[in-house]
């Protein structure tokens, strides 16, 4: 698989995510929104520990798949409208790393289960 991420000259740049990403493959991998559930289904603590555990849960997901966080070409990031984007943002620096993909962040009322503060999905292309 070979993925060019774009970010035009005439953009923003951020050392975080780029503007796009252009990627050729065999094999798409949807992994559906992941929230901070361990592997018993309970969701606890604050933004920080859920927006953890939802990256770990993408991981696991891709690595089933086949995939790697590498093989990502998009993520998205719902967070409850009473979260800090840059509290959640710290956070995913702590498992995913200065890994750049095109991100896009949706605040939202709420989830599902009342108890989550954040979801996460992505897309992966994968040889």
């Amino acid at each position: 698989m070979a993925v060019t991420h774009l970010n035009p000259e005439s953009m923003h740049r951020s050392p975080a995510f780029s503007q796009g990403a252009v990627a050729t493959g065999s094999r798409t991998v949807y992994v559906g929104g992941q929230n901070g559930a361990d592997a018993d289904s309970v969701i606890t603590g604050d933004l920080v520990t859920q927006t953890e555990v939802a990256l770990r849960n993408v991981l696991t997901v891709l690595a089933e798949a086949g995939a790697s966080q590498d093989d990502v070409v998009k993520l998205t990031i719902y967070l409850h409208a009473d979260t800090d984007v840059q509290e959640a943002f710290a956070a995913s620096q702590e498992v995913w790393g200065s890994h750049a993909v095109p991100i896009t962040v949706v605040i939202v009322a709420g989830f599902g289960r009342p108890e989550a503060l954040v979801e996460i999905d992505a897309i992966a292309v994968v040889d």
